[in-house]
């Protein structure tokens, strides 16, 4: 019902795309190699499977995104990035950091383990190395939260032009996951881009300010943006403006 890709195989159109059975899924087969995950996002799909299964690839409709202008702090929230910030730029040092791309591969390692609610998530050895691939050719960063030197919450994702695709995030504190997003948000708004994409709907998402869009305006969107020069100087900037 849907195409095999060997490596050499360009990828079908993503109106092809089922809509009943599995809605999204577009093809199967190819493989992980920093190439074809770049030319899989240029183009609107992403790669998602579980061990055992062969490679999928994806491209639903609606496509869950995060505005950046629409990310949600909460007070409580709120609260704990004022403390963050006031730490990781203390001059003598504090008990919170916040860095860029300092541990890619533990973010990623991080987001696969099991978690409270249930197993690890789908990110196999191989999602693994093609992603550190991406990230060794400057396409894949991480946000990571540090509290005295341990890695406690994190979040990676691909940034293409000024597109940035997230893929997970991890919390072993409580807010962990939310203090990178919102760290990583506010990076992205400074360097105008206006759209995270989520890829697909879940409650989580949607607290936080993500909302379901058609596929093809997401397209225009991509379209209109992916071309762009590519964001350099990854590093962290305060999430909130100062109090007046």
């Amino acid at each position: 019902m849907i195409p095999w890709l060997d490596t050499d195989t360009p990828f079908p159109d993503v109106s092809t795309a089922l809509t009943r059975e599995a809605p999204g899924l577009l093809a199967a087969g190819a493989d992980l190699s920093p190439q074809r995950l770049l030319t899989a996002y240029r183009h609107g799909i992403f790669p998602w499977f579980s061990e055992g299964q062969p490679i999928l690839w994806w491209s639903t409709d609606p496509r869950m995104v995060l505005m950046t202008d629409q990310f949600r702090v909460s007070d409580s929230l709120r609260k704990t990035l004022r403390k963050v910030e006031r730490e990781r730029t203390n001059p003598d040092g504090g008990r919170w950091q916040v860095r860029f791309d300092s541990a890619f591969e533990q973010v990623m390692r991080a987001c696969a383990a099991p978690r409270r609610d249930g197993p690890g998530t789908w990110i196999s050895e191989d999602i693994i190395a093609g992603y550190t691939g991406l990230h060794r050719l400057g396409y894949a960063h991480s946000a990571e939260v540090w509290l005295d030197g341990e890695l406690v919450g994190g979040a990676y994702g691909v940034s293409i032009g000024r597109m940035f695709y997230g893929e997970s995030m991890f919390a072993r504190v409580t807010d962990g996951s939310k203090i990178a997003l919102a760290y990583l948000v506010r990076f992205l708004q400074d360097h105008g881009v206006q759209m995270i994409d989520c890829q697909q709907e879940t409650n989580h998402l949607a607290s936080l300010g993500a909302a379901p869009i058609p596929r093809e305006r997401f397209l225009v969107h991509l379209r209109n943006n992916i071309g762009l020069p590519q964001i350099k100087d990854w590093e962290p900037i305060a999430p909130l403006a100062p109090r007046r």
